[in-house]
């Protein structure tokens, strides 16, 4: 049976982030943003373990300006307001950072990178990566993500993190992909660059069989190996541009070097080497 271990009884904190990874301590700590004064915002951070206060501060605001977010990586704070810089403080020695707005605009998503220090940016179809100093890291070549506000269902990072998959816009010039069809991109994070790409056009012209209860593998860039379909009670057939259609789920299995596509017709396809 589950048990309450501690509580926040605070009426004015309004929003509370969970973290495990380390930071002040061995188990952990939770960021709690109270609501919001005219000219500050109160913060504490606390321990995950027994809910001990490890510190607490105001953060000095923008009067009059919307916070469009205040998220927490370790012991660094990002602050963004509407049309100001954005802010990154050090919580343990109160030193502040900031980036010129006009080089970092407010992201829809954000992907923290804690193996590496960095964490990426999701804004209209463009990823980037940043470090902590403000500093952006790496632009990619190759990667417009299909979806212009972020769907991350859409997007996987290795665990080594070095790698991102991601459901992208096709190349203009492919005549297989016109409609709904995407590609698959797999690009290096550190460097931007494109490594390997699963697309309409570099395929054999072949029927591909798929359905939501048998597994599918198609050829692609990564192996540039052939489709190998198993039988199954129920079988769709469709063309390897249909498979790249109005994907809604993408996922990478490490170990089999798999990589798991989900349509929005509830289809499941394997690309495999």
């Amino acid at each position: 049976m589950a048990t309450s271990k501690w509580l926040v009884d605070d009426h004015d904190a309004s929003v509370t982030q969970l973290w495990n990874k380390l930071d002040f301590d061995t188990s952990g700590i939770m960021l709690l943003i109270f609501t919001k004064a005219s000219s500050h915002v109160p913060l504490k951070i606390l321990s995950i373990e027994d809910g001990t206060v490890l510190k607490s501060f105001n953060h000095l605001l923008h009067r009059n300006k919307k916070v469009d977010f205040i998220e927490q990586f370790n012991e660094k704070l990002l602050v963004k307001q509407e049309n100001e810089n954005l802010q990154i403080l050090d919580v343990r020695n109160s030193e502040l950072k900031e980036v010129s707005r006009t080089e970092f605009m407010t992201p829809s998503a954000f992907i923290f990178l804690y193996e590496n220090q960095l964490f990426l940016t999701f804004r209209n179809r463009t990823v980037a990566v940043w470090n902590f100093r403000g500093e952006l890291v790496t632009s990619f070549e190759d990667h417009l993500l299909w979806h212009p506000d972020c769907n991350t269902n859409n997007i996987y990072i290795t665990s080594d993190q070095d790698l991102i998959i991601s459901y992208c816009k096709a190349d203009s010039d492919d005549p297989l992909s016109e409609g709904n069809a995407g590609s698959i991109n797999i690009s290096n994070i550190l460097t931007g660059k494109c490594l390997a790409k699963i697309k309409a056009s570099n395929n054999f012209p072949m029927e591909n069989e798929c359905s939501c209860s048998s597994n599918f593998s198609s050829s692609s860039s990564i192996g540039g190996s052939r489709k190998r379909a198993h039988a199954s009670a129920s079988r769709i057939r469709s063309t390897v541009a249909e498979a790249l259609e109005d994907i809604t789920a993408l996922f990478y299995d490490e170990e089999r070097n798999e990589i798991y596509t989900g349509n929005r017709h509830g289809l499941v396809h394997v690309w495999s080497n």
